[in-house]
Order: structure tokens, then sequence, then C-alpha cells
């Protein structure tokens, strides 16, 4: 099918006013952390990019768009940007896509990313007729970007400094070469930030536009309480203007940015729809496929209260079913697999929570994840008192901040899953 690229309202402003977009927010996590953002989760009164109501599963996302295009018809872009990179945890953004593209074969699919990680899917991209591709490239100077980036985390590296932003521009310039050689649009997200790289803006036009971007979005810094550069404050509008007249010369411009949320929906500039964050929640909170209906949820766990006990060192699993309001009920109590078996015991592990949506577990390896996930159990890594992560989960499908884990584990050792 031939895609109509004249309907994607962030690429064609004319566009804007009858095709609506709407961010299935997918990607949890990332791999930069940069000194403007703050990701948050369950959050319904910030309208910036990292902020989202829920996260959801591939198959959720689904469920979501489908029952939101009931709301709302005029949806002709689907898009993934966030809550943090796309590419940070590739699988549930490809298969988001994969799955929209069958299902819906006329809708323009899009990306947003930070470039790290781009590169090595430009192909898988292109194979699903992603057609759009936003990169947000705030230097070209690994002296500056070195004070825009806190970390880089380049495979299993954490990079710092000029190291970690000179790995992120390689990275960011060879996203941009394989995209175009895929025929893909290319965006480029700057976020000017006074002070630091307001005077560097018409550098980064420049480049992006020798390597073969197509557009240019000029943003001003949304400064966000809590973080290194909350204090910076945003460019004056006169001086905004002034800059982008000077990065046009190199790229055309994208004025008319409303800084969407990673849940956005709706016309560019329209307010959020209470019905679809209501049903946004709502589908989080269900089962991993909505299609399927499984009431419990499981714990692994030494006493039944805590979440301190690691998927391969259960003997036991405590099953709860979430109450519409106040704590959890306990069901039972059953029977972890023994140890040992290889991927049998996980199968096992998975036929003992068919019933089950959701495990809460300390940490879990990779095999294990992989396998409960592929029968559509929910692995959550938290920490701290079960019910109030249950409550949390079951209401937005996604943990408070004080329970989320900073490190996930490996798989790859006998470890905690702490970090290593």
């Amino acid at each position: 099918m031939t895609l109509d690229l004249t309907q994607h309202p962030c690429f064609n402003e004319t566009a804007r006013e009858t095709a609506a977009r709407i961010h299935l927010p997918v990607a949890p996590r990332c791999n930069v952390q940069c000194n403007f953002c703050d990701r948050k989760y369950d959050c319904l009164n910030e309208s910036r990019p990292g902020v989202t109501s829920a996260v959801l599963t591939p198959q959720q996302a689904v469920f979501y768009l489908e029952r939101a295009l009931e709301t709302a018809p005029e949806i002709r872009v689907v898009g993934i940007a966030g809550p943090g990179d796309p590419f940070a945890s590739p699988e549930p953004t490809i298969e988001t896509l994969r799955l929209v593209r069958n299902r819906y074969p006329e809708m323009l699919l899009c990306v947003a990313s930070n470039g790290l990680e781009v590169a090595a899917h430009a192909a898988e991209l292109a194979k699903l007729q992603v057609s759009h591709v936003t990169l947000t490239v705030n230097a070209v100077d690994p002296a500056i970007g070195a004070q825009i980036y806190a970390w880089v985390r380049a495979g299993i590296r954490i990079l710092r400094g000029v190291d970690g932003a000179t790995a992120l521009l390689e990275r960011q310039r060879l996203a941009i070469v394989e995209l175009k050689r895929h025929g893909i649009t290319v965006k480029i997200n700057t976020i000017v930030m006074p002070g630091i790289n307001d005077g560097h803006a018409v550098a980064v036009a420049r480049e992006m536009a020798s390597l073969g971007a197509n557009i240019m979005n000029a943003i001003p810094l949304y400064p966000v309480a809590g973080t290194p550069f909350a204090s910076i404050g945003e460019i004056d509008h006169a001086e905004l203007t002034e800059l982008r007249g000077r990065t046009a010369e190199f790229l055309p411009q994208m004025l008319h940015c409303t800084r969407c949320r990673a849940d956005a929906v709706g016309l560019l500039g329209a307010p959020q729809s209470q019905t679809l964050v209501e049903l946004l929640q709502t589908t989080a909170a269900g089962p991993v496929n909505p299609n399927e209906r499984r009431p419990y949820v499981a714990l692994t766990s030494h006493e039944g209260a805590l979440i301190n006990q690691h998927v391969g060192e259960a003997t036991r699993l405590w099953v709860f079913e979430p109450q519409p309001d106040g704590p959890p009920a306990l069901i039972e109590m059953r029977d972890a697999p023994d140890a040992g078996g290889g991927l049998a015991r996980w199968e096992k592990l998975a036929d003992a929570l068919d019933d089950c949506k959701a495990v809460f577990t300390s940490a879990v390896g990779k095999t294990p994840r992989r396998i409960l996930e592929q029968r559509g159990i929910r692995v959550i890594e938290a920490v701290g008192v079960a019910s109030d992560a249950i409550v949390a989960w079951n209401r937005t499908g996604q943990l408070p901040r004080g329970m989320q884990k900073l490190f996930q584990g490996c798989g790859g050792c006998s470890g905690t899953g702490s970090g290593c």
C-alpha cells in the first residue's frame, strides 16, 4: 500500500488541523541521561517529552489504539516516543510497530529517539514502512555534549563526559546515514539551552544537513524541577526566532511543535482527552494481552509482604487478586518448579502462572523473563512493599518512582540484580 506522507502533522503543518497522531508509550527505559530530562510515569499534569500516564505492552498498545480510533477516527499517525528511548529495549518497539502495521496497513508510523541504537534497526524500520524518524541531536561538539549528558550507555559500558558525548554523536551520524539509505524521512530535534548550546545550534543544523536530514525543530528548553538544568530557563522568544532564521539556511524549520508527551493523542496542540487517558490507564492495568482473561498477579517473596526474592530463588509463589479499591487479596501459595532443568524449569513456571497477568520480583534473568513474557505474563522488577506495588501497577500499569529498580538483572551471573 502507498502511504500518504503528507498526513504527518509534525512534518507538514497544513495537516495539523485534520490529521491526528497517537503516541504509544511502550518504551520506558533509556540509554542516555540528559541533564534536562526527568522521565515520569502516571503523570497527568505536565505536557512534555518523557511524561506518560501509563506504560503499555505491545499487545496492550494495539488494543488501546483500536479503542482510541473509535473516539478519534482522525488519527493518521502512530508514533513511539518513550517515555524512555524506543531502542534502549528495542523488542517492544519493533513488536508494536509490527502489530500496528499488520492491523492498520494505511497508518503512518514514526519513532523519536536519541539515535544511540537506531542504525542497527534502520533496515527493520524500513521493512515495516516506518516513514518518519526524529532524532534529538543537541551538539556536534563533544565538549558541549559533555555538559548536556550525565551518562551514555553504549552496550554494557557507561560513558561519561566527552567520551559519552563522542560515542553518542558517532552513533547519531551513523543513524542518519542508515535511515536515509533506507529512504526514511529524518527530523532533527535540537533542545536549545541558554548558555549551553544556543550558540551552537547553527553548527548542528549545518552538519545534520550535510548528512541528509530533511527538517529541523529547534525547541526551547523546558526547565524541569529536580534536574541539573532546572534553573537555566528558556531562551527569549526573539532570540529563538532569530536562531531559527539562521538554522533555516541549512534545514527547513518546524515551527509548530507542541512538545508532545510520550502518550500524546489527538490533534497537535489539543488538550489530552480525559476519556483516552482513562482508556490508557485501564488498558495498562489489564492483562499483558487484553484478549486474555487473567485475574491474578504473582509475587516472589520470602514472607509474602515484601518484594525481596529473585525469580530463580523462589520455592513458592504468592498469588494475589487485585481489588478495585483496597489492598490485593491473597488467593493461595503455589510451589515453584525445582531448580535445574534448564528451559523446562521456566516453562513449568509459566504453566504455574497461567492465570496471572504479572509477576512481581526483585530480579529476573533474561531467559525466564523472555519465556514468561512470551506466554503473556508481565515481569515487574521492583523493590518495597508488595501490596503498594500491586495496587499502583493495577491502577496505572506502572510502579511509583521509589519502587522502580535503577538496574535490571542481567541474567548472566548469580548476582542479585542490583547492578554489577
